[in-house]
């Protein structure tokens, strides 16, 4: 099990699927190459994208046994978030009815890890169970 951190973006304001494009460019890169990707990228989608990134990564490196260039993008999802009802306005359908206009959301949710954080962190706990034990 590694060191794992998230983001999460609630309620932007794009569809879902949209925002799935780009999150499927990102997962499993590291960090530092996901967000220079998503800097040059000219999708609207990626602006939000590489802000949630940025925090992921900022919220990783809280922790001082954390490297930034050993960061990976190691989960990335998007679901859909509540429609907007702004009044529910209508648009023209077929046969002279009318039709709502559906502002989409969505919750992007990134997730980064540092493989090698886990394992010093396991075999401190490892070892001070064994000391303990050996005390009694």
């Amino acid at each position: 099990m590694s060191f794992e951190v998230r983001a999460v973006h609630r309620g932007a304001r794009m569809g879902v699927y949209k925002a799935r494009l780009i999150l499927a460019l990102i997962r499993g890169r590291s960090a530092n190459a996901a967000l220079d990707e998503l800097r040059h990228d000219r999708h609207r989608a990626s602006r939000a994208i590489y802000k949630v990134l940025a925090s992921a990564v900022a919220n990783a490196l809280q922790n001082p046994d954390v490297r930034a260039n050993r960061l990976v993008v190691s989960k990335t999802w998007a679901q859909d978030g509540p429609l907007l009802a702004g009044g529910m306005r209508m648009r023209p359908g077929p046969q002279g009815r009318a039709m709502p206009i559906k502002r989409r959301t969505c919750h992007i949710h990134v997730y980064v890890a540092d493989p090698q954080v886990a394992g010093a962190a396991s075999a401190d706990i490892s070892e001070v169970g064994a000391a303990a034990g050996g005390e009694e």
